[in-house]
């Protein structure tokens, strides 16, 4: 049996304001400049704006009613007046506090060649015999990665030939194709893997000493040697297994140290030389706070780059203007009052658009601030021992603002100092206590961590058991598995994986 009942909540509700400042806080400054473009293409009554112009405040206006048009007739003209007597051509964004007008807000542009570029030239300079191989070409070099690796199984390559332009070829025309762009620039690339990329440079330079040519860094001896490292014994090389590989290969010490460092010299990602590979536009980091240290005095400022001043589109104003004078000569219609209605619409959604990136700047300038107070000794000196532990709670505290609203700003944010450009979510950790009992942030023995792994003797590298005395002999107690934890956060591998001859 169903039962009908009346139940009441209270139910928090976002409004789309907010959530469009929701939406602007978690976007770092680099992507800001591209959303504010998609709103000026979006709404026509929002324009970038003169910076000589005074900001000035609009006043909230009330929602169109449809429910009485008596009620809506008096509320568009109370709107139309006050809307005209403040000035909207004056409604714009940039607030002088807040960074300064000589800042450059132009963004340097890469303009280059791609890797796959520098691959279609050489394709370019080959001779083929018909359509067919050259397509089967085209298509093995459409499908090498971004690492310059060919990931794509031989049968892959032919299924896409087959379905995407009717061309048959077999796994020996694909394998055959292969060998030849194997020998492109630069060395190792369309490898499937690791070991057969490494093998191909070793194996080129190896040629190349043969033709009676000699390859800086790469002696004819350990070139051989190293060969026969990643052609055979690749496993035990990854694993760093070099008793093993001293024993099997019937080599010294020295001779697989030097076999070893000719391999280090080995490019392992042959793309990497080219900072536009594909389709992915090069990086660039853009800080969206600057701090500059006045003779012991810091000073914070947002940075303003790739952020215009936006304003309402004088044209709106003319048109509501046009509208009124009409009105008081009793001369307008339906029609027209529907378009003012339209551009009434438009006019508050560029106005809310201009407020939220406003109260990003406030906002993210206030959570900068009290970040800037709370860490204040790491900024002025740059020394990481005299980080604080902080969480966003603390942060959330002294601002006022809720935790979210903390982390969408910390999220994605870079700092510029004069020690160099840092990601804001890292001056944040958890605190633990030393043995003098006093609070010390998490970075710290992170620090210290990396310290002790970087002067260890790398013959004998340090166990996570091992580390952990040495922090415990620094005053800081932690468990073993603790220490394994940070030591992956740092990146940092295993014991044996550290081992070097």
């Amino acid at each position: 049996m169903q039962n009908l009942r009346f139940e009441q909540k209270m139910l928090q509700k976002l409004s789309p304001q907010q959530i469009q400042l929701m939406k602007l806080l978690q976007i770092p400054t680099v992507s800001l400049e591209q959303r504010i473009k998609e709103e000026l293409e979006a709404n026509p009554a929002l324009e970038e704006g003169d910076k000589n112009e005074d900001p000035l405040e609009f006043k909230d206006s009330d929602e169109l009613s449809n429910d009485d048009n008596t009620e809506e007739t008096f509320e568009l003209d109370d709107y139309l007046t006050e809307y005209l007597e403040d000035d909207p051509s004056a409604y714009k964004m940039k607030d002088g506090s807040y960074g300064g007008d000589e800042e450059d807000k132009t963004m340097p542009i890469a303009v280059e060649n791609t890797f796959h570029d520098f691959l279609d030239r050489q394709l370019g300079l080959l001779q083929f015999k018909d359509e067919k191989e050259e397509a089967l070409a085209r298509q093995i070099v459409g499908s090498i990665d971004e690492d310059g690796y060919l990931r794509r199984e031989p049968v892959a390559i032919i299924d896409d030939l087959m379905f995407a332009q009717n061309i048959f070829v077999s796994e020996e025309e694909v394998k055959e194709m292969l060998k030849t762009i194997q020998r492109f620039d630069p060395p190792g690339v369309a490898a499937r893997d690791l070991q057969e990329c490494l093998s191909i440079q070793l194996h080129q330079k190896l040629e190349i000493i043969e033709e009676g040519e000699h390859v800086e860094g790469f002696p004819e001896e350990e070139l051989r040697l190293a060969i026969e490292v990643i052609d055979k014994n690749f496993e035990e090389f990854t694993k760093k297994h070099y008793q093993k590989l001293v024993r099997s290969l019937n080599v010294t010490e020295d001779d697989l140290k030097g076999a070893i460092d000719v391999i280090l010299k080995l490019n392992p990602k042959p793309a990497s030389g080219y900072s536009s590979s594909g389709s992915r536009a090069t990086q660039y980091v853009v800080p969206d706070f600057i701090i500059t240290n006045r003779d012991g005095e810091l000073e914070l400022n947002l940075n303003s780059r790739n952020a215009p001043d936006l304003r309402i589109n004088d044209q709106y104003k003319d048109m509501l203007q046009t509208y009124q004078s009409s009105k008081q000569a009793g001369k307008t219609n339906k029609k027209q009052k529907e378009a003012v209605k339209f551009i009434k619409q438009k006019i508050d959604s560029a106005k809310w658009f201009i407020d939220a990136i406003r109260q990003r700047q406030q906002t993210m300038y206030r959570t900068m601030y009290a970040i800037l107070q709370y860490q204040y000794d790491f900024f002025l000196t740059g020394d990481q021992r005299k980080l604080r532990p902080m969480i966003l709670k603390d942060i959330a505290e002294i601002t006022g603002l809720d935790i979210s609203t903390v982390s969408r700003v910390a999220n994605s944010k870079f700092v510029q100092t004069e020690f160099g450009t840092k990601r804001l979510k890292d001056f944040f950790s958890e605190s633990m206590q030393n043995e003098e009992g006093e609070e010390v942030s998490t970075l710290e023995i992170k620090k210290i961590l990396s310290e002790i792994i970087e002067n260890e003797n790398k013959r004998k590298p340090l166990s996570d058991e091992k580390l952990k005395n040495h922090l415990k002999e620094k005053g800081y107690n932690i468990a073993r598995r603790t220490v394994a934890k940070y030591r992956e956060q740092l990146n940092i591998p295993v014991a044996r994986l550290r081992k070097e001859l």
